[in-house]
């Protein structure tokens, strides 16, 4: 596991036990491995074995810096309450964490508890959140942190053209960075809670009608992403789900599409590469839908053309990326920042109306909206792991209750007019 502390980790279980194995180098400079046992079965919760590694890593840290453990040969003494190192940690005189070091210690122990999508988000945050703290705020200790501090910070990333939206995520990952030193007894209360955000401005989603969209084909007719597009505005998949399809997901025989994985750009070791996550955010996003007829066609031809053109460039066609449905002719996978830049080239090259890829989703959910699609279909359509989510998006555009409404309400004020013509 990559960390900020001044030696690594990782969980591993041995004989049906969980433990917590540090990588470190002694006063010598000898590397040294310790096996610290978790007293929990492999058969443990995620979040109780993670509560326990917290505690094992915050008790190696303490063992660390006072040198206990990089004595050569010298045991470490577990002591599971932590007293003396908590007690330091809340000392007005020193804590065991500069700010910005906790920032990152905090990410590093909620990687094994969130997705891959969601780490690498918090990645950037936090980053982002480092950077500002250390350069305005240099040395600040996590028990030096205020409230006014973290204000300052919102204000200032506001200011410099970040959108409410943005202030909002930032604002998140420090809360909930706060929130655990909390839990872990290194804070007495939590400073984010006491700042004020900026108001968020309601989403509006842009999208096209079914004409436009007739364009949009039209002008992708023959193009490198021509199915692409079309999965993504028949489906409302989002990009990452159309990019992450593969063959053994499509069901020909019960004509059945499933969405259950998602391509992904992640930070490496050489920069950002590409990552198949075989796990979705939510359940919801995790679904079964039936093939249409359109896109079935559209499949079969590209699996047809997929076996021709491999059998035809023999060597020269590219196997990495067998099993994917999104490849060029040559097997060349289609990227997720290939699809953005690409499709906008198109629309330009087409004059066509502005729009981002993502807002073939939001095309999706209004034309279902105005053929009288109810909004829970949609929302499982789409995906939405809650109704409110997609409520929130598209209320304002389901036309059949409204109209309905005025047609009540025509009704009521036009027996009320006939009614005083009879008077």
């Amino acid at each position: 596991m990559k960390t900020s502390l001044p030696f690594k980790y990782i969980v591993s279980v041995k004989r049906d036990k969980y433990y917590v194995v540090f990588d470190f180098k002694d006063d010598n400079g000898k590397r040294q491995r310790r096996w610290v046992g978790t007293g929990l079965p492999s058969k443990s919760t995620k979040k109780v074995l993670n509560e326990k590694v917290d505690e094992l890593v915050a008790q190696f840290y303490e063992d660390y810096c006072s040198g206990k453990a990089t004595k050569p040969r010298e045991k470490i003494k577990k002591n599971t309450k932590n007293a003396e190192f908590l007690n330091r940690t809340l000392s007005a005189k020193s804590s065991a964490f500069a700010f910005t070091q906790f920032l990152s210690y905090w990410l590093d122990a909620i990687k094994p508890t969130v997705s891959d999508t969601t780490y690498e988000s918090y990645t950037h945050v936090i980053r982002k959140t480092t950077e500002y703290f250390d350069e305005k705020y240099p040395n600040l200790m996590l028990n030096e942190i205020t409230a006014l501090q973290i204000q300052q910070f919102y204000n200032d990333k506001y200011n410099s053209g970040l959108t409410a939206n943005t202030i909002k995520h930032y604002h998140a990952n420090i809360h909930k960075a706060l929130k655990y030193a909390v839990k872990m007894d290194w804070l007495p209360n939590n400073p984010s809670e006491k700042t004020e955000l900026p108001k968020l401005k309601k989403f509006q989603a842009n999208f096209y009608n079914a004409e436009e969209l007739a364009e949009l084909f039209k002008a992708f007719k023959g193009d490198r992403l021509e199915l692409v597009v079309h999965i993504a505005a028949y489906y409302g998949m989002r990009r990452s789900e159309v990019l992450g399809l593969k063959w053994d997901c499509i069901d020909f025989d019960r004509k059945k599409i499933t969405i259950r994985r998602k391509l992904i750009y992640r930070m490496g070791e050489t920069g950002d590469e590409l990552f198949l996550d075989e796990e979705l955010k939510t359940k919801a996003s995790v679904r079964t839908l039936p093939l249409i007829p359109h896109i079935e066609a559209m499949l079969k031809e590209r699996f047809f053309l997929e076996q021709y053109y491999s059998n035809l460039l023999k060597d020269d066609f590219d196997h990495t990326f067998d099993g994917f449905v999104c490849r060029d002719s040559f097997g060349k996978i289609i990227t997720p920042n290939y699809t953005s830049q690409h499709f906008q080239i198109v629309i330009a090259k087409n004059n066509l109306r502005y729009i981002r890829f993502h807002d073939l989703r939001h095309s999706c959910a209004s034309l279902l909206l105005a053929n009288g699609v109810p909004m829970k279909a949609i929302q499982e359509w789409l995906g939405h792991s809650t109704f409110n989510i997609t409520a929130d998006f598209y209320s304002h555009l389901e036309y059949s209750s409204k109209i309905a409404s005025a047609e009540t309400i025509a009704k009521i004020f036009s027996n009320d007019d006939e009614s005083s013509l009879k008077k």
